[in-house]
């Protein structure tokens, strides 16, 4: 069985104000978009994710979407969103899915458990719908005025994703082509697909207006996680006229002796960033007994943790990274290798300190026989926002 999520991120979001459409809005330091799409794209039981975006949106979807995995190339929405789906069902048609989970780019709360379930729900079902019951009393308002109750037995608040089995979806859109139906199950009713019905989550929410954003980052400052890696490193002088700290050229008198370029600085960091994930050490990533890392520059050894992290739902809030050594100065450098960290790790220069000591002569490194870096990486992890994952 092959799963397909199909993401539709074509629309212009005018109800969130003035800026970028609302699914590139920055929502805990992350786009929208990223968020949706790293929900499906990091779920085991979804094999392929592609993106129904607007064609003046490519730049901004690339950045969202940069280093996920399981993501195929993007395809240009219509002038509807029924339009919109249509061609992103067709677009998949060349991978030959058995199963296809349709999901609003502006949902990024969706939780694990609600994508499972959906997948699951179609082992009996042609489709499944994701919704909540309605609680509160609901009138109809007549000029102004309290109207007539309605009975809110059976009624439910339909969200995504909205869950089909391929085949029969594709031909439910290509009959009603040119339609303007507001969702899937629409379509679907209309060619006589019965569709489950799977209970939501009210943080599933679809992101429309400024204040959804502030209630979204609420939401995830709440099922927020810290978690803090360390790393140390040393590396012994030897012959050479300059030394790597930090992803900077520092003019020296010697140079530093290592399998890689011998950077102490980015590989205590990267260690440290590392071990907030839970992913082990940089020898198991990048093991000094492989000739292919020899000379290796240490950025790509950072910039591996970096997307490793944000595979793991995480963010870096910020890095701290000490050099234990009596030279070379590293106060006339500092701001240079404070941006090359930002640059590495897609973070503000802000969030990255850099600074140093000695050991009053103490010790190797008073001997100058070599320097040592340690680091510490503090990491914001999003847990689901249902308990029921």
């Amino acid at each position: 069985m092959t799963v397909a999520a199909l993401i539709v991120a074509a629309g212009r979001g005018t109800r969130a104000g003035p800026g970028a459409p609302k699914q590139y809005r920055l929502l805990a330091g992350q786009p929208v978009l990223r968020r949706t799409l790293a929900a499906f794209s990091g779920h085991p039981g979804v094999d392929h994710v592609l993106t129904v975006i607007h064609p003046d949106d490519r730049a901004a979807y690339d950045e969202a979407a940069a280093d996920l995995p399981k993501i195929l190339p993007p395809c240009s929405g219509g002038s509807t969103r029924q339009a919109s789906v249509l061609l992103g069902l067709e677009a998949l048609a060349a991978l030959t899915p058995s199963r296809v989970l349709i999901h609003d780019g502006a949902r990024p709360l969706v939780s694990p458990g609600i994508i499972s379930r959906s997948i699951e729900a179609l082992a009996t079902r042609s489709g499944a719908l994701v919704a909540i019951p309605l609680t509160d009393t609901i009138r109809r308002a007549s000029d102004g005025l309290a109207g007539e109750t309605i009975p809110r037995d059976g009624l439910w608040r339909a969200q995504t994703p909205q869950a089909f089995r391929f085949e029969a979806i594709l031909a439910a859109h290509r009959t009603m082509a040119g339609g303007e139906t507001t969702d899937d199950v629409a379509v679907a009713a209309a060619a006589g697909i019965e569709v489950a019905m799977i209970e939501g989550d009210e943080a599933n929410m679809k992101i429309t207006s400024a204040d959804d954003l502030a209630r979204a980052e609420r939401l995830l400052a709440g099922a927020a996680e810290f978690r803090t890696g360390t790393g140390f490193d040393v590396h012994r002088f030897g012959d050479g006229d300059h030394v790597m700290l930090c992803g900077v050229r520092v003019p020296h008198t010697q140079g530093l002796i290592g399998h890689s370029d011998a950077d102490a600085g980015l590989h205590a960091l990267t260690d440290a960033i590392l071990g907030a994930i839970g992913a082990g050490d940089i020898g198991q990533h990048f093991p000094p007994s492989d000739p292919q890392w020899k000379g290796a520059s240490s950025d790509r050894f950072l910039a591996h943790a970096a997307r490793l992290t944000r595979e793991a739902g995480a963010n870096i809030v910020n890095v701290d990274v000490t050099f234990i050594c009596e030279r070379p100065k590293i106060g006339p450098v500092r701001d240079a290798m404070r941006a090359r960290v930002a640059e590495i790790l897609a973070i503000d220069i802000s969030r990255v300190s850099i600074k140093a000591t000695t050991t009053e002569g103490l010790g190797f490194t008073g001997r100058n026989e070599g320097l040592a870096a340690q680091a510490l990486a503090n990491l914001r992890f999003i847990a689901s926002s249902s308990a029921n994952t």
